[in-house]
């Protein structure tokens, strides 16, 4: 029995040895992604983080500008509509019977022989 008791033994510390080699496999198993990749990895989302910001910014810059401009366009707008009336109003007061009427009031009279007729 002895001898049987052995032989037991050594298929169990065999049993032993064999089940114990892929425990170490798996501990000795590398990981998956390497320092370089981790780097690039890092590197990139950093680059990725830069550029969105970027992005923002100038999209900022551009409703900035864009505000700007539809403000000119409302006040030059607002200053071409005071020039037409202005305008109208020019042409209204320089009608010839409203200037005879204005001679008249200050004492002014038309003679026939000084009026000279101008072309345009």
């Amino acid at each position: 029995m002895s001898n049987l008791a052995r032989k037991y033994e050594q298929q169990k510390v065999e049993n032993q040895s064999v089940q114990a080699k892929p425990k170490r496999l798996s501990e000795e198993r590398r990981s998956v992604i390497t320092p370089g990749e981790k780097i690039l990895v890092a590197i990139f989302a950093a680059v990725f983080c830069f550029l969105a910001v970027q992005i923002v910014t100038t999209q900022a810059a551009i409703y900035d500008v864009n505000k700007d401009v539809q403000h000119v366009e409302s006040t030059i707008e607002k200053q071409e509509k005071a020039n037409n009336d202005l305008k109208l109003q020019v042409s209204e007061l320089s009608t010839y019977e409203r200037i005879l009427e204005k001679a008249k009031e200050l004492g002014l009279n038309l003679k026939e022989k000084n009026v000279k007729v101008v072309e345009q």
